[in-house]
């Protein structure tokens, strides 16, 4: 342990947080008197480093070198600074949530961009990501930063970077930003101005909000009864905006999650699709007589949708509020061109809805790093609660205008007797019920994810299901002209498939199922049932093939 303990006291002496000072202190103290919690403790901040990629940094906040902290968002931004003035880049956005450092991580960064030589800009107040998104475009800058860990729990920070066009940073760019990264010698090496950065005023945000009010049709319904929350993030003042901007009344708050909070106190994790985050939501819409809830997380790049239903009320998965969109956008926009995008993982559904309407579709790896770079974009979208709508304004996830654009669809079916599950009814007759379900598993130790793929490969099921295994693509070796990742996709017989990959979030490994049942007679409940039952029957076997 004598190397991890160097290492602690030489990080120790460049710190420049009293707070993270102070807990290694503590912690260095407990494990020279040879504390078996911490010496392992120490073990792990120190052990390596918090990795930059495709989705910049992300990890729990703390002292030391494989954690979220100031020394190591200060040698992020130094990096990042020597590839832009490498690249020719002068000027930089940046945002921030209301998460514990946000605001500091941010003044850090405008002041190492300063310090580099480079005009650096920052939002006036912790806002949305696709605020930060925005304003990348709209101020023509070369490069955004978003502090934020999205939907992570409490404990968890991040760093996203975005290059001039709006979109999400993909290799090389990340292992080049990396290599700059590692290249920063001592801390105090890195020069970091008191001043000189612009805090940006209202016009950004007006901006923002006037563009998304272009994207409601201004004759359409607007009678619709919302219920909001955004889950103790920063989406609840510019969603009351982006409302009111395009005539829907205001939605109706939760009030326990109505404003930031950087422990989340009410939810487990401020991840929608977690079970439980939206139960508050759910009941105020049910005591309410709601239409909808709509939910984001705290960031607000996703958006959650729940609506009732003849079984009550239920949160719709990604790929049915995909579908939505997509269909309608096309019966609001006759003769609508472009692409439509989503995410390997995602239903198969939206390339047949493209292909019936003439409109070009593509296939991506996971992420709105490359949704977003999709040329001719019209409309993206991935299962995990991502959507973008409006691409020429906001090259990413937008949890703000999808809730908009929800809003306009609710209030053209309730002008007609109708709900979001008639129209989901009628996406199934008309092309097939695509099912789609997950099975996800959080994991204590990351080297569990390593351990199943290779318990995959190694011995690979023959059937899912009751269904043949008919085909394995092994995304790792590049599929269909796609880059490499890690994930294998099984297809099955009659309409069938299973991906298996690990989060680039989070410490899970997510297996994503689909079922394709014909529902042509009309009967698109007894589809659903059948499907479930298959969904099933595919999870538990997939279970037990992968150990988990």
């Amino acid at each position: 342990m004598t190397e991890v303990l160097d290492k602690a006291r030489a990080w120790l002496a460049e710190d420049p947080d009293p707070d993270t000072r102070a807990e290694l202190t503590e912690l260095l103290a407990r494990a020279e008197s040879a504390d078996e919690a911490a010496l392992a403790d120490l073990e792990d901040r120190f052990s390596g480093k918090l990795e930059f990629g495709t989705a910049g940094l992300r990890g729990t906040l703390g002292a030391g070198s494989n954690r979220m902290n100031r020394a190591v968002v200060i040698r992020a931004a130094a990096g990042l600074a020597a590839y832009l003035r490498a690249h020719g880049g002068s000027s930089v956005v940046v945002g921030y949530d209301a998460r514990h450092k946000s605001d500091q991580f941010a003044r850090d960064t405008c002041a190492v961009m300063v310090g580099a030589g480079l005009r650096a800009m920052v939002l006036p107040r912790p806002l949305p990501t696709p605020v930060l998104a925005f304003a990348i475009r709209h101020l023509g800058v070369d490069a955004g930063v978003m502090v934020t860990a999205s939907h992570n729990p409490p404990q968890d920070n991040g760093y996203k970077v975005y290059l001039g066009d709006g979109s999400q940073i993909v290799p090389p760019t990340d292992t080049e930003i990396s290599a700059a990264i590692d290249a920063v010698g001592a801390l105090d090496s890195v020069p970091r101005a008191d001043a000189g950065w612009q805090t940006l005023g209202e016009a950004v945000l007006d901006a923002y909000v006037a563009r998304v009010a272009t994207i409601a049709r201004p004759d359409g319904p607007r009678d619709v009864a919302i219920v909001y929350t955004p889950l103790h993030g920063v989406g609840g003042e510019v969603m009351r905006r982006v409302l009111e901007a395009t005539g829907f009344s205001p939605s109706t708050a939760v009030e326990q999650q109505a404003y930031p909070d950087p422990d989340f106190p009410t939810v487990a994790f401020p991840n929608p699709e977690e079970p439980g985050a939206i139960d508050l939501a759910l009941d105020l819409a049910a005591r309410d007589d709601a239409d909808l809830v709509i939910a984001n997380d705290p960031d607000a790049d996703r958006c959650a949708v729940a609506a009732p239903t003849p079984g009550g009320w239920r949160l719709l998965r990604g790929d049915e509020v995909g579908a939505l969109l997509a269909t309608y956008l096309i019966a609001r926009e006759p003769g609508l061109s472009g692409v439509f995008a989503c995410s390997i993982v995602s239903s198969s559904l939206l390339g047949k809805i493209a292909g019936r309407h003439g409109l070009g579709y593509a296939e991506t790896l996971t992420g709105f790093k490359w949704i977003g770079r999709i040329d001719g974009l019209r409309f993206g979208y991935e299962e995990a609660l991502g959507y973008c709508v409006d691409p020429e304004a906001v090259r990413d996830k937008d949890g703000l205008s999808a809730a908009v654009l929800i809003a306009e669809l609710a209030a053209t079916l309730r002008a007609e007797g109708r709900g979001i599950s008639d129209a989901l009814d009628d996406i199934a007759r008309g092309y097939g019920l695509h099912a789609t379900d997950q099975l996800s598993v959080r994991v204590a130790d990351l080297a569990q994810i390593d351990t199943v793929m290779e318990r995959l490969r190694t011995m690979p099921p023959s059937t899912l299901g009751g269904r043949a295994v008919e085909q394995v693509d092994d995304l790792a070796l590049g599929i269909g002209g796609l880059p490499p990742t890690e994930g294998l996709r099984y297809w099955l017989a009659d309409n069938a498939r299973v991906i298996v990959r690990p989060s680039g979030t989070e410490p899970k490994i997510k297996c994503y199922l689909e079922v394709v049942i014909d529902a042509a007679d009309g009967d698109v409940d007894g589809a659903r049932t059948v499907a479930a039952g298959h969904l099933d029957a595919i999870k538990d076997d997939l279970a037990a093939a992968a150990g988990l």
